[in-house]
């Protein structure tokens, strides 16, 4: 598990696009390989396409997915 004092760890890159969505108003699904990555709740509402090694599996995240992990 992470270390409390560090917080959690969030994708930049994502986190960038889903603030941009959520500025813009639009809803698309946005690929991802950072499987390690946290649910913040900003990505509440939004389909997330996460990289399973073979294909990608769109989630639909909602409220109850704060703060775990992606993949």
């Amino acid at each position: 598990s992470r270390s409390l004092k560090k917080g959690p760890y969030i994708n930049v890159k994502l986190e960038k696009k889903v603030l941009a969505m959520n500025e813009s108003g639009k809803k698309i699904v946005v690929k991802t390989w950072a499987r390690a990555s946290m649910i913040s709740p900003d990505f509440v509402g939004h389909t997330v396409a996460v990289h399973n090694g073979n294909k990608f599996i769109p989630v639909y995240v909602t409220e109850k997915h704060g703060r775990t992990q992606i993949g």
